[in-house]
């Protein structure tokens, strides 16, 4: 699922390596052939391939621990909204798309939160041919050199989105774009996604970072209020791509105000990291609390506070 920003209509858009550095050369097969309508056909099985369980667990623990290694803590607030894991239809969980570690926080989310559907995401087509293990664990190929990556995209949520206990998470900006800049510019690909699937439930997923107390940065994650793909579709294109960006604007900006307060009780901790500086400091730190008879707490902020009391 690394390189889950890709843009979702297909257009070229500007590189954004999740997870990748380099790029390398792939020959695709020619786009799928339309039906009778003109739309894209879905993808062959070659194209959507299986889910390795035993792979994407083993992913889902790899991706938690280098969150842990790198990060104080990936934290949701407890107001976010996320669906029940037993709705009967699809998901489809549209986000902004910050930073690098947005890819490696949506594998910990799904598996975290969603154990039991299977999540899908578009890949960057030639970052695929390198890295093919993230095709057993959802990934799928869209062109972006190329026109054909709107119907590879098209193609590929189609058959996704007929399956009941699945997910499709896309990062709908396309590209690496600032929290704080404003409008989000979603890719209007996303907004198609509600005519092939009025069963499903279509949820902005709000992504930020932040440094606070601690050497480690801070990952925030939100989920907002789901829509139906049938109330989506009842809007023409351009007031449904319209209102799906108003909903993710709105999230980011109340993510935004807790961020901002740096009061931790306002979240739940999904992922907590290491705490302190480490090495010699934190040594001498452990044997100064010893000596002193007190328990050795490494979080920069429980040194604050002692320091304060004292």
């Amino acid at each position: 699922m690394s390189r889950a920003g890709c843009d979702p209509s297909g257009n070229p858009a500007p590189r954004s390596r999740a997870f990748v550095p380099a790029r390398a050369p792939l020959s695709l097969a020619p786009p799928p052939p339309a039906d009778g309508r003109g739309n894209p056909s879905a993808p062959s099985a070659a194209r959507l391939r299986p889910i390795h369980p035993l792979v994407w667990r083993f992913m889902v623990a790899w991706f938690e621990r280098y969150l842990h290694r790198h990060f104080d803590a990936l934290r949701l607030p407890h107001w976010s909204a996320q669906p029940a894991q037993d709705h009967p239809g699809p998901l489809v969980i549209y986000c902004n798309h910050p930073a690098w570690w947005d890819a490696a926080l949506i594998i910990v989310l799904a598996g975290r939160l969603y154990p039991e559907r299977e999540s899908r995401a578009p890949f960057d087509a030639s970052m695929l041919a390198r890295y093919q293990v993230f095709e057993r664990i959802g990934a799928f190929g869209v062109d972006l050199d190329s026109p054909r990556g709107a119907a590879q995209f098209l193609a590929a949520a189609r058959a996704i989105l007929t399956a009941s206990g699945s997910m499709l998470w896309i990062t709908a900006q396309g590209r690496f774009v600032d929290v704080r800049a404003r409008p989000l510019g979603l890719r209007p690909g996303v907004a198609r996604l509600a005519e092939m699937a009025p069963n499903a439930l279509f949820v902005p997923l709000a992504l930020e970072y932040a440094f606070w107390d601690e050497r480690g940065a801070e990952a925030f994650a939100a989920f907002g209020p789901a829509m139906t793909g049938a109330e989506l579709a009842a809007l023409p294109r351009p007031a449904r791509l319209a209102h799906m960006e108003a909903s993710l604007t709105a999230l980011l900006d109340r993510l935004s105000a807790d961020v901002i307060s740096r009061e931790p009780e306002r979240f739940q901790a999904l992922v907590s990291g290491r705490k302190g500086v480490g090495g010699i400091y934190d040594l001498w730190r452990r044997l100064a609390a010893k000596l002193a008879g007190r328990r050795f707490d490494p979080a920069h902020r429980a040194a604050d506070e002692h320091d304060r009391a004292a």
